[in-house]
Formats: C-alpha cells, sequence, structure tokens
C-alpha cells in the first residue's frame, strides 16, 4: 500500500479543513464520540423508516424527528462501556499533566458553590465517600455481541498491560484484546466472562449529511454520558491514512474515544476518534469511522487479529492542473510517483520517480488518495497491472503488492537528508548552484539558494535549502540541466514545467508556469 503518511504536504488537501488558524486534530482516546441528527425529508424512504423512532403520536414541526432520544438512549445505552487501562500509551501521556476543568466561581452562597469545589478538589462528597478525578487513561467502547466482544480506538488501549470494563449497571470485567489497526484506529477486545451482554450492531446504511446521531459514552471519566448532534459531512480527510472520515457535530470530549455515533435506529454509524479543536476542547467537529469501513476491519480482527492491506511502496501526490499542463494532460488525474521505498513492490517492477499512475488492473485513479484506497483493498502477493504514464507514453507494469509494513518498519524504509547555496534564472524567480558547491548538502541535484518572494515561485511554497532533482522528467546535477529542462518544455508548447524538488526528508513535484514568447 502507498504510504499516504509521506505524502507531501500539497497533497494533503485537508489541512485546511476549518481555518489557517493553529488547531489540533485531538485522539478521540483521551477524548470523545459523537452522533449526528437530522430533519427527515417528509415521505423519503428514511423518514418513513425512522417513524417508529418518534415517539407514539408526537409530531413536532420537523414532522418525524423526535421530540425525545430517551427511547434510543434506554435500548443502546446499555451496550456502552467505559474503559480502563493500566500501563497503556493512553495512562502514560495522561500521568505528565493532570486534567483541567474550567469550573464556575460561584459565590459563597449559592447553592452549587460546594458541588463544583468538591469535583474540583476531589473532596468527599455527601455520605463521606470520596469523589474520584476523571482519569485520562480511560476510553470508551461498544459491545458488538452477546459473547462479550467490545470495539473500541486503537489508540485506547495501546501497549496496555491490563484493561477493564465498565458496564452501564456499573459491573467490571477484564479484557483482552484480539487485534487492533493502527492505521484505521481501531481495536477489539473480547471481555474475560461467559455471561451473556447486551450489544447493539453496525448500521448497513450509509448516513446522510443532516442524520440525527447520539453518541454516548465516557468523557472525563464520567461514563454514560448522552449527547447528540447531526452528521454534518462526509469524506473527511484528517491525514490519517487513505481513510475517509464522517464528520458530527454531536459533543465529543476526553474519554468518549472508540465509542459509537448512533443513529435513530439504534444501529451504530460510525466510531468515534478524533475532533478538530484549536483548545483541545469541544467545538463542534468531531470525526468517526463509518461503520461500512468499521464493520470490515473488526471482520477481519476477529478472524486473523490484525488487517493485512497491499503496499506498493511509494510516496505519491495528487497532480493540480499546473503539474498536468507541465505533462500535456487535458485534465489533471492520476497520482505520481515522488519517491520509491527501497526494494519495495515498486522499485522491484521498474517504477520510476515522475511515473504518472492512472490506472490499477483498469480501473482510472482520480488521485493520490484514490490509488492508496485501492491498493489497500487488495491483498498482499497479489499481482496487479499498474498502468503509469511516462514521457507522454502509456506503460503497463506488473507488480506483486507486498504487504503493509508496520510504523517503524515504514519509518526504516524512509531515507533522505538535504539542505541548502549561484546561476540566476529570472523567469522562474530561483537563484541555484550545484548540491556540490554548497557545504552540509549531500548527493545528486541542484540546491536553491535564493527565492524572489514575489515570484511563482515563493508561491509554490518553494524556498531556499529544497533541492530540485529532476526538471521536466531529466536528472539534473547543475544549473545548466535545469535551464536545458526550461527549454525542453517550452519547445513542446507547455505552459508550465514541472520539478521534482525535495525538501527536508519529503519529494514532491512542483510546477512552474513558463512566460510566453
Amino acid at each position: 500500500m502507498i504510504d499516504p503518511a509521506t505524502t507531501p504536504p500539497q497533497a494533503r488537501s485537508t489541512k485546511k479543513l476549518i481555518s489557517e488558524k493553529p488547531v489540533a486534530f485531538l485522539l478521540a482516546g483521551a477524548l470523545g464520540l459523537g452522533l449526528l441528527g437530522t430533519a427527515l425529508i417528509p415521505n423519503s424512504p428514511d423518514a418513513v423508516a425512522q417513524t417508529n423512532a418518534a415517539p407514539r403520536g408526537v409530531m413536532t414541526p420537523y414532522g418525524n424527528a423526535p421530540s425525545s432520544f430517551a427511547d434510543l438512549v434506554e435500548k443502546a445505552r446499555p451496550a456502552v462501556v467505559s474503559i480502563r487501562v493500566k500501563g497503556g500509551s493512553m495512562q502514560k501521556k495522561a500521568g505528565r499533566k493532570p486534567p483541567e476543568f474550567n469550573m464556575p466561581d460561584l459565590p459563597d452562597g449559592h447553592p452549587l458553590n460546594e458541588f463544583f469545589k468538591n469535583f474540583r478538589n476531589g473532596k468527599p462528597g455527601p455520605g463521606g465517600k470520596r469523589r474520584q478525578r476523571p482519569s485520562l487513561a480511560q476510553g470508551s467502547g461498544f459491545i458488538i455481541s452477546d459473547d462479550g466482544y467490545v470495539v473500541t480506538n486503537h489508540h485506547v488501549i495501546d501497549d496496555a498491560s491490563e484493561i477493564t470494563i465498565t458496564m452501564d449497571n456499573g459491573d467490571e470485567h477484564k479484557a483482552e484484546v484480539i487485534g487492533s489497526d493502527e492505521r484505521t484506529d481501531l481495536a477489539l477486545l473480547k471481555v474475560k466472562s461467559k455471561k451473556k451482554f447486551p450489544y447493539v450492531e453496525f448500521s448497513d446504511k450509509t448516513a446522510r449529511v443532516g442524520d440525527w446521531v447520539l453518541a454516548v459514552g465516557n468523557p472525563f471519566g464520567l461514563g454514560g454520558t448522552v449527547t447528540a448532534g447531526i452528521v454534518s459531512a462526509h469524506k473527511r480527510d484528517i491525514g490519517s491514512g487513505p481513510y475517509d472520515f464522517l464528520q458530527i457535530d454531536a459533543a465529543v470530549n476526553r474519554g468518549n474515544s472508540g465509542g459509537p455515533a448512533f443513529s435513530l435506529d439504534g444501529k451504530v454509524i460510525g466510531v468515534n476518534t478524533a475532533i478538530f479543536s484549536p483548545s483541545g476542547g469541544n467545538v463542534g467537529i468531531a470525526f468517526a469511522v463509518p461503520s461500512k469501513l468499521a464493520k470490515s476491519v473488526i471482520s477481519q480482527l476477529k478472524s486473523g487479529g490484525k488487517v493485512a492491506r497491499g503496499w506498493l511502496g511509494v510516496t505519491i501526490q495528487s497532480v493540480n492542473e499546473d503539474i498536468a499542463d507541465s505533462l500535456g494532460l487535458k485534465e489533471p488525474k492520476g497520482a505520481m510517483v515522488t519517491k520509491l521505498a527501497d526494494k519495495s513492490p515498486a522499485a522491484k517492477a521498474d517504477m520510476q520517480v515522475g511515473d504518472l499512475i492512472i490506472a490499477v488492473d483498469g480501473d482510472n485513479v482520480d488521485d493520490s488518495r484514490d490509488l492508496s484506497r485501492k491498493i489497500a483493498g487488495l491483498s498482499p502477493n497479489k499481482n496487479v497491472r499498474v498502468t503509469v504514464l511516462r514521457d507522454g507514453k502509456k506503460r503497463d507494469l506488473s507488480v506483486e503488492l507486498g504487504n503493509f509494513p508496520s510504523g517503524k518498519k515504514l519509518a526504516a524504509l524512509r531515507k533522505g537528508d538535504t539542505k541548502p547555496a549561484i546561476a540566476e534564472m529570472e523567469d522562474l524567480g530561483l537563484s541555484l548552484a550545484p548540491v556540490s558547491t554548497n557545504p552540509g548538502t549531500k548527493g545528486k541535484g541542484v540546491v536553491i539558494t535564493e527565492v524572489d518572494p514575489d515570484s511563482k515561485a515563493a508561491e509554490k511554497g518553494l524556498r531556499a535549502g529544497d533541492i530540485i532533482l529532476e526538471v521536466a522528467g531529466n536528472s539534473v546535477s547543475n544549473p545548466d540541466d535545469v535551464a536545458k529542462g526550461v527549454r525542453k518544455a517550452k519547445d513542446k508548447g507547455r505552459a508550465a514545467v514541472h520539478m521534482l524538488v525535495r525538501s527536508g526528508d519529503s519529494q514532491r513535484f512542483i510546477a512552474l508556469p513558463l512566460k510566453k514568447v
């Protein structure tokens, strides 16, 4: 499978999902779960199907929207559990800093003053029982079978030495890990008990934007907390591999990680895993693994303890309009190879940096994420036909896919170092020098020593210290080679010239527009 984690920043479109201000995608493992909500269109199939979810005889200004979620909560909450871990990565992170709670500063005579003071300080409450402070080493989960299989997030139980689940009625049970998958942040546990458990099922339907959702989980260790909202969007890229997530606006907070997002029929439409937040708290933007993907992953974890994915062994980026122009393409389609892992399946099949992957087994590739999903959906050791565009001609390469490596092995496959020192290329807004003349740099290529801040190169993100490896498909070792590549693109009537550029340990293609002559 392609390694989206190494895809250059330009290929990750959702980094600007909400705003340019500093924000954080927080794992729901210390986070919470959210559920959706929406008014139904009268007479639609979904509206008819969900009529039973509304209280009998109750009509609202929104047709079949329920006036209360109480019936659904009573049905679903018994299957939702709190998860407490010992020795896991969450607990280690939680131990660095105690949780902070912004409590109201109430006057001494206020009836709730004593309650908030005790909650903040963990002092004994009514009856002399000491209140336990919520722990960040907690998450949520839900039971999917009567014999006690539990779904949660990978980051909730990662490296845990001991796992305890707490039922809605307060019963506690030990649990063991059956398998987990870091790419989708899902894990499957098994309760160590022979008793029968209440359970919920994954939904086979795709939730629509605007559908109601309900979240039940363990925010701040409080347990059994319910929030409601709607499905805000589909196909959100949160920088977690090639998979798309649901966006919901139900309140999701610390401790809700791994909890379910329910539809009005009591089925699980998503597993909550992360929030988008500038402060670390809920701002109404949460993300959940869609039920279709979760169901497939959990099935593999149950049968084999892990998820097997195909691996191509390349770093890729999507093609924008400028790069499409530089390649003479009618539209920006496909995934461009910017780097090959050493001894990877792609390298063994003679794939090259600069190849544009346009199809897999005859199925056209839209962009880098589309290619990632296609390869991830195939089995390791499977032979596939990868169609690439090289020097303007189509080539079919036979590739035997590998098994997607672990995070540690993947990191070992990534290599690279560079830095920046003079030939002027005024048209491009760049000053260049051979890598060999610049102290501290290694390997081939031409180093950028200066970038005109008003140039297109600056707009494309080029900066001093970046190294140009190829121009118009040809390797370069001095500024003259760069000039030759530019002339080559002009002679072909290209509106832009594409370059392979290395920044730090990442590589990407950029296309600089050419002045008409």
